[in-house]
Order: C-alpha cells, then structure tokens, then sequence
C-alpha cells in the first residue's frame, strides 16, 4: 500500500535571515507542506499576486516593506488569509510590534523557536483558520 497526498497546503514564510528561512523551509516541508520563501514584505506581495496560499509566515521586521505593512496589505486584498497569517519576531519589547501584535490578535512566534513550536503553530492556526490539512489516501497497488 502507498499513501498519497492529495493536496498540500502552500506556505508563504516571508523572512530576511537566511538561517531562519532556512530552518522553515527545511522543516515544513518535512511535514508534507509547500513552502516558497520571500525576504521581504515587497516580494511577498509579488508572489501573492501570482499564487495563491494558505498561510503566511510573516517576520514583522523585513526591509522594503515590513510585516506590519503587508499584514495591512493583506486585510485590503487577500482577506481570506485574515486568519491564517502568523507573525515572527525577536523584536517583543519594542512598543510599535506589540501594539500592533494585540491589534490584530494574530498568533506569533518569538524568535528563537524551534522546529516544534513552528509546526504546532502552523497546524494550530490552519485548524482555526479552517483550512484542513493534508489528506491521506490509501491506495493499494
């Protein structure tokens, strides 16, 4: 018997350190998602524009445009992902971030984290947010 994914869900991980891109993309894709990584806010808008996706990882802290500014481009054009957006930072003490995080109330990752709480994240929010996840279908041969 072979299990078959019938759909993966597609990540947009929107983050300007290579080393953390890096570790999102390794570890996402070992648990079955797609993932396409952006290092700015800029970037993430032109790949939004061409694909769609069913999350976004987005660091609040990006040059060009930051996550703050594409989570407002978000609400203004892609509003079915509203409530599938997760915000990164390891910027918790400033007063603009954390304003903004308790504004929209969406779900965030202190950096560092580790490979767990990037998964539990994720698969937390897609649960919320709706979207469900992978199916399996066994197929015997």
């Amino acid at each position: 018997m072979v299990k078959v994914d019938t759909h993966q869900k597609r990540i947009l991980v929107v983050e300007d350190e290579p080393l953390i891109g890096s570790l999102c993309l390794r570890v996402l894709t070992a648990d079955g998602f797609q993932v396409d990584i952006a290092t700015d806010g800029l970037a993430a808008k032109n790949m939004l524009s061409k694909q769609e996706y069913d999350l976004c990882l987005i660091d609040i802290r990006t040059r060009a445009m930051n996550g703050m500014e594409l989570y407002r481009h978000l609400e203004a054009k892609h509003t079915e992902l509203i409530s599938a957006v997760i915000f990164t930072t390891g910027d918790l003490l400033s007063e603009d971030a954390q304003q903004f995080l308790n504004e929209v109330n969406r779900p965030f990752l202190p950096k560092p984290f580790t490979p767990h709480e990037l998964i539990a994240v994720v698969t937390e929010t897609l649960e919320q947010a709706d979207i469900k996840l992978p199916l399996e279908q066994t197929l015997v041969i």
